[in-house]
C-alpha cells in the first residue's frame, strides 16, 4: 500500500505590513495549502480564512512584552509538526528577512532535512510611508534610504542609526519606539534639530495613527498623539514633501510643526 505521509516542508510567508489586501497571491496559495501555521501577533488574523478548517494554527507571537513562545521553542515546533503533519507555513509580517528570523528559521528546518521556501512579503519599511504619502526617495529630497532596526540584540541602540544621521538619506527605523529619546539626540548631535520626523503606529490598519514633527518637537508630538509601538519612524526631508492622498486626506489634518 502507497505511503500518505507528506514531505515534511516549511514556507516561510510575508504577511505584509498590515493591511490584508497587501498580500501576495503565491503567500495565498501557501496559506491554502498550510497543514500547520505558526504567526505573529503583528499578522492580520484575516489572512487566516484563507487557511483550511483542519489547518492547525499556532500563536507564536509577542503581545505586551510576553512570548508565546521563545525563538529556540518556535524552531523546534517548525521541525516537530513539519514531521508529524507536512507542510508547516511560518507566517510573519512584513517580510520574513528583514528582520523577521526567517533566514534563521530555514537554516535551522534545513538541518532536519525540511524542503524549504520563502515567499517575500511587501516590507512595512516602505508600505507605511507610502500608505502616509510619504515617498521613501524623491528628486530634491533624498537619493537614498537607510532601514535600521532600533534595538539590537543586546537591547542597545544601532550604531548604523549614528552613521545614518550623518548622510542624507531617509531614515526608517523599525522597532525604535523604545530608544526614540537616543535617536533623537543622535540627530541633535549632527545638527539635525529641524529635520522632518514621521511616526506612524499600527501602519496600514483601521488602527493606525500618525505623528508629524522635526527633531526638536517629536518626542512632545508622540505624548501629546499618545503614540506606541509597533510603529515607524521616518526621519528626512520627504516628509514634509508627502504626496496629497485621498486616504490620508480623509484621516490626517496634522502638519509638520515647525
Amino acid at each position: 500500500m502507497e505511503s500518505t505521509k507528506k514531505i515534511p516542508k516549511l514556507t516561510v510567508v510575508g504577511a505584509g505590513p498590515g493591511d490584508p489586501d497587501l498580500i501576495t497571491l503565491k503567500a495565498i496559495k501557501a496559506i491554502e495549502s498550510a497543514d500547520v501555521i505558526l504567526y505573529d501577533a503583528l499578522v492580520n488574523d484575516a489572512l487566516l480564512g484563507y487557511a483550511s478548517n483542519d489547518t492547525e494554527l499556532i500563536f507564536v507571537g509577542k503581545r505586551k512584552g510576553c512570548y508565546a513562545y521563545q525563538q529556540e521553542q518556535i524552531n523546534e515546533l517548525i521541525v516537530s509538526r513539519a514531521k508529524s503533519h507536512g507542510h508547516v507555513v511560518r507566517l510573519k509580517g512584513g517580510d520574513p528577512f528583514i528582520f523577521g528570523r526567517g533566514a534563521e528559521e530555514i537554516d535551522y528546518a534545513r538541518q532536519f532535512g525540511l524542503e524549504t521556501f520563502v515567499v517575500p512579503g511587501i516590507s512595512s519599511s516602505f508600505a507605511v510611508p507610502a500608505y502616509q504619502g510619504i515617498p521613501l526617495t524623491k528628486r530634491d529630497a533624498s537619493e537614498s534610504f537607510w532601514v535600521i532596526t532600533g534595538t539590537t540584540k543586546s537591547h542597545q541602540l544601532s550604531n548604523d542609526v549614528k552613521l545614518a544621521a550623518q548622510s542624507t538619506a531617509t531614515v526608517v527605523i523599525l522597532m525604535g519606539m523604545g530608544k526614540l529619546s537616543e535617536i533623537v539626540q543622535v540627530f541633535k548631535a549632527q545638527n539635525k534639530h529641524e529635520i522632518s520626523v514621521a511616526i506612524i503606529q499600527n501602519g496600514t490598519t483601521e488602527n493606525e495613527k500618525v505623528g508629524f514633527g522635526i527633531i526638536n518637537t517629536i518626542e512632545k508630538v508622540v505624548e501629546e498623539n499618545q503614540l506606541s509601538s509597533p510603529a515607524i519612524i521616518v526621519i528626512g526631508d520627504v516628509v514634509k514633501k508627502r504626496v496629497a492622498l485621498s486616504s490620508v486626506l480623509n484621516k490626517v489634518n496634522a502638519e509638520i510643526s515647525y
